[in-house]
């Protein structure tokens, strides 16, 4: 949060006649009672947390409660703190002669009440981001204010009606939208609330039901609009809350997540999570790259994660033969059909390991129901048949517990295993999927371990619970003696002491903090919402990893099919649908707002020879700088020519892996550079970026990085 200066304007001088009193007295007023209500709501906040941490934790849904409030209470606080009055992002004024209404990025009331700041996310706000010449939607005029370092270094006006332009700043073509898209670039990438157009609006503010597809070309403001649309989603969607499943935010590599990690907190939500696809599974971490297209090619088709189901079945076969169960008082047949009852009355969804102890309580109940001993209790009863080696042998023969490392594994040494459970697959295409190390783990492997990992449950999961079911039976016995002495000190034995002696009541004073738990997987799901950028690049088996974590289909998918490495010449149409996904609707972006007019004139022709009907945007404005070409020797010189005429703004060398990043300037693959922006990006030897659709695309993708210019060299 920036100190507040006297004057929230910083014009420079070159736009001293929009420093005018007629023009922005009225905005003074309004932010000087904005600063006056912030320092009061931080304060109020502050005590509020305070308090709510010294308070009791209770146990249960009351500790989970109040968790749940410091949490909100801590995101407020977040975000009053992160801004000062640069949470205005402007004002509207309706053609009824109406206050003016004021923008923000958060809501803010004064202390009798009165609305300061309408939240950006709220149906009222929506003008300030869609009304246009041809639907002004109500507007007189609209204002939005460029702020830099707290301050106001520029305000845009627009006027919607004949007779709307007295009192507002004349336009010029250095205002704050056209300024904005030519600032320099940072390590983070920057929320545009200010400056999001009609077109991204639309989008942002689209329902969640069904998927709805966001197509862009470089430079559209797409990955920017879906993080936006996440905020907005969390605000107006009851339905996508934490509680319900929440968000989760899937990009195509770390360096993207750290480049956009900025932005969803700048917008006031914190608890999405955000995660590449080989974070859903733990051995993406060393995963590497098939070495064999022809194998990752078999691997990214659906139907091969099919075989992950026969091949758990494989393990889910009842005994054939009955038996004998010992117990300490009596014996006890348990038939072949016995085994077969037990394995069928199974929940239907539960996943294999967690499944097995479903399958010895049914047999216990089938045979205490062939046994009738009064003398004899249930429980007694059910730890005589637990302590049953020869049953419990029998059981884990019939349904072992799987870890899916082992599950997968078998399947890329096992050729029979293989094919039983896939027998589509051709007897060349099944030795090709052979390989000496079973568990040399691949990405194109990922999928195949998720939906075994999905499929499977925790192998931990029963062992986890026997210690968690041990450790109730103790600290229930503890209370029980604490009670017996409670018990004992009441004169009468009556009364409401003697209400401890409740079973309900007994529970309720357990104490929960002292059982073991375990950690819960943040990325498991099911989601509510799933927003997927990049998404061009995700197999068939990829998009299942997804698909298995949002069970209502509601995603934002965002993508550019000419940006696709391995090609994509279906519809997004076609190759959702083929994946799984219903409700699809498409929405396309085509103006690009980054990249100047000179480098898509240089980037076009690059992506039209391989995809001819490429969605190229139309820039909209120029860099006045020309696309330059050189040799690869003048690297250094041309980095330390641009580092000493910027003091600010970032470059990136992409193609020479030899080249150590600095500070301001990284060095990049073409494949890790999708999805950011620099002010300078230098290519190095394009032409050895690779042949046909995937070179075209490296080197397409790599050209449009620039927001200002683009340097091209070569060895030659």
């Amino acid at each position: 949060m920036y100190p507040q200066a006297t004057s929230a304007f910083d014009l420079p001088d070159h736009l001293s006649p929009k420093a005018d009193p007629t023009l922005i007295a009225d905005d003074e007023r309004h932010f000087a009672a904005i600063a006056e209500s912030l320092e009061r709501a931080i304060a109020d906040l502050s005590d509020r947390l305070d308090a709510k941490r010294k308070a009791p934790g209770g146990k249960g849904r009351e500790a989970l409660d109040r968790d749940m409030e410091i949490h909100r209470l801590s995101a407020r606080l977040r975000a009053l703190r992160r801004f000062g009055l640069d949470l205005c992002l402007g004002h509207i004024v309706s053609a009824d002669g109406s206050e003016p209404v004021y923008i923000g990025r958060l809501g803010l009331t004064d202390s009798e009440g009165r609305r300061l700041l309408l939240d950006w996310r709220s149906p009222a706000a929506e003008p300030f981001f869609a009304a246009t010449h041809a639907n002004p939607m109500g507007l007189a005029s609209r204002r939005r204010y460029r702020w830099t370092r707290g301050r106001i270094s520029d305000y845009w006006d627009e006027v919607f009606t004949a007779d709307g332009i007295e009192g507002h700043a004349a336009l010029d073509d250095q205002s704050a939208f056209i300024a904005s898209l030519g600032a320099n670039r940072s390590a983070r990438m920057r929320d545009v609330l200010g400056t999001i157009q009609a077109d991204q609006d639309a989008i942002i503010r689209a329902g969640s039901g069904g998927a709805l597809v966001v197509d862009g070309g470089p430079g559209t403001g797409k990955t920017v609009v879906a993080l936006h649309r996440t905020a907005h989603l969390l605000y107006s969607d009851p339905r996508l809350g934490h509680r319900r499943g929440g968000v989760l935010f899937v990009g195509p590599h770390q360096p993207y997540l750290a480049y956009v990690a900025d932005v969803l907190p700048s917008l006031g939500e914190e608890g999405v999570q955000t995660c590449t696809l080989r974070d859903l599974v733990p051995e993406g971490a060393t995963a590497a790259v098939e070495a064999d297209p022809e194998v990752a090619r078999l691997k990214s088709t659906a139907n091969l994660v099919k075989a992950i189901e026969p091949a758990v079945r494989f393990y889910e076969q009842p005994p054939t033969k009955g038996m004998t169960v010992t117990t300490d008082w009596f014996d006890i047949w348990l038939s072949a059909d016995d085994w077969a009852e037990a394995f069928d009355a199974l929940e239907p969804g539960t996943p294999h390991n967690e499944a097995r102890d479903q399958i010895l309580e049914e047999l216990v109940t089938i045979l205490a129901d062939k046994h009738d001993d009064d003398d004899v209790s249930p429980d007694m009863f059910r730890r005589s048949l637990l302590r049953n080696t020869e049953l419990i042998r029998t059981l884990n023969r019939a349904w072992p517990l799987l870890e899916p490392t082992d599950l997968v594994g078998d399947l890329w040494s096992v050729p029979a295993y293989l094919r039983m459970c896939a027998p589509w697959l051709g007897p060349d295409e099944i030795r090709k999927l052979q390989r000496e190390n079973a568990q040399a783990w691949t990405v194109s492997d990922l999928p195949l371990l998720d939906a075994a990992r999905q499929r499977l449950g925790d192998p931990e999961a029963s062992r986890r619970k026997r210690r968690y079911d041990a450790s109730v039976a103790a600290e229930r016995e503890r209370m029980s003696h604490v009670i017996d002495d409670v018990v004992a000190a009441d004169d009468d034995g009556e009364g409401a002491v003697t209400m401890l002696r409740g079973q309900d009541l007994q529970d309720s004073l357990v104490d929960e903090a002292a059982l073991p738990g375990t950690d819960p997987d943040l990325l498991g799901g099911p989601f509510a919402h799933i927003i997927v950028d990049e998404a061009q690049e995700l197999t068939d088996t990829e998009w299942q990893m997804l698909l298995l974590r949002c069970p209502s289909r509601s995603f934002t998918i965002v993508g550019d099919r000419a940006q696709a490495r391995h090609g994509f010449t279906e519809s997004w149409q076609e190759r959702l649908e083929r994946v799984g996904l219903d409700r699809i609707n498409l929405a396309r972006l085509s103006i690009n707002y980054r990249t100047p007019e000179e480098v898509m004139a240089e980037a076009e022709p690059v992506i039209r020879v391989a995809l001819p009907d490429a969605n190229v945007p139309t820039s909209i404005r120029s860099g006045g700088v020309p696309v330059a070409h050189g040799s690869v020797a003048d690297l250094g010189a041309i980095l330390d020519t641009w580092l000493a005429e910027n003091a600010e703004g970032t470059a990136c060398v992409i193609g020479d892996p030899t080249f150590r990043a600095t500070s301001r300037v990284r060095s990049l693959t073409p494949e890790l550079a999708k999805g950011l922006e620099f002010d300078l990006v230098v290519l190095v030897d394009p032409e050895e970026f690779g042949e046909g659709i995937e070179g075209a695309v490296d080197r397409y993708v790599a050209m449009t990085r620039a927001t200002q210019r683009l340097v091209i060299l070569t060895s030659s």
